[in-house]
């Protein structure tokens, strides 16, 4: 009978449908955010969607989910902060950095107190620089540092800028603490908890890892469990778990046009903007029914010029 429900469902016709709007996914354990991000679309039966940033095969949480015009402006989102809580072993150096890898050294943990291993944490409080781990994703000439590292290839990588905004010790039991951190895009928390590790003597490794939100998003997500029930019952159902597409830019400024405006900017012209009190060179567009429409970059002369605009249909 279940079979016979799935046949009949709107979600099982070949005809794949356009749906806009964003999905805060919770990925599960072992499956690569692209297999997650193919089973969702497949669930909502969308024409296009794409991720905003992945997690690890082994990390679970919050992946972002674009389908349809949302996807133009997945980028706002790539340098978003991210909030993670990642629970840790002392003792164990690993060839990954985390539980997938082979161990490769073990060292005796000191007794230490959760005050002593808080003092460790602060050094790590603040902008500092992070040598990428050889098993991320980061590309050296167009191949996967993973990739690389996997054929026991390793490269010299530079370091990059990051920043932890916060960095809280949640727990501490002999050789196992578990952190929450608040850190800028490109910090890698596997290469963190290494160097806690190095700083206390003793290596440490990520047991889990949950990103728990991305740039503002507080808002629960869902699993792909839950959203397979959905799919049983109607599509309704499923649209209501999608945030509106302006969600990705809200952390731009908002500017208001015209109708006539709006035409204008969506067949590439520039309108003038009063550009005084703006210090972002982006801003969000929305039109004389207060609909988002696109994006828009500000001039150096007090201009507007669409970067990344909605198409006709679904601005109506």
């Amino acid at each position: 009978m279940r079979r016979l429900r799935k046949i009949k469902s709107f979600m099982k016709t070949t005809n794949k449908i356009s749906i806009n709007g964003v999905l805060l996914l919770n990925k599960p354990l072992i499956i690569s955010s692209n297999v997650a991000l193919q089973r969702a679309r497949r669930i909502f039966n969308a024409k296009k969607a794409g991720h905003t940033g992945s997690l690890d095969p082994l990390a679970t949480g919050m992946l972002p989910i674009c389908f349809g015009e949302a996807t133009k402006f997945s980028q706002f989102l790539l340098g978003a902060d991210k909030y993670y809580t990642a629970t840790a072993k002392l003792g164990e150096k690993t060839e990954t950095g985390d539980v997938e890898g082979a161990v490769i050294e073990t060292r005796a943990v000191p007794n230490m107190a959760a005050k002593d291993l808080d003092a460790v944490l602060d050094s790590f409080r603040g902008k500092s620089k992070q040598v990428p781990s050889m098993y991320s994703a980061l590309k050296h000439q167009g191949r996967p540092l993973y990739a690389l590292a996997r054929e026991g290839i390793t490269v010299d990588r530079e370091a990059r800028d990051i920043e932890v905004h916060k960095l809280e010790l949640v727990d501490f039991k002999a050789d196992t603490f578990t952190i929450n951190v608040h850190c800028s895009k490109g910090t890698y928390i596997r290469n963190l908890v290494e160097d806690i590790g190095e700083m206390i003597g003793c290596g440490a490794h990520v047991t889990a890892l949950h990103r728990t939100g991305v740039a503002t998003f507080s808002e629960d997500m869902y699993s792909l469990e839950q959203l397979e029930e959905y799919q049983e019952q109607a599509l309704e159902q499923l649209l209501a778990c999608l945030l509106p597409i302006d969600v990705l830019v809200q952390e731009l400024d908002k500017t208001a046009v015209t109708n006539a405006e709006a035409t204008l900017l969506l067949q590439g012209q520039v309108i003038d903007f009063n550009a005084e009190n703006s210090k972002k060179r982006m801003t969000a567009l929305y039109d004389e029914r207060q609909q988002f429409i696109g994006v828009g970059e500000i001039l150096s002369e007090g201009r507007v010029k669409a970067r990344r605009m909605l198409s006709l249909g679904a601005c109506s």
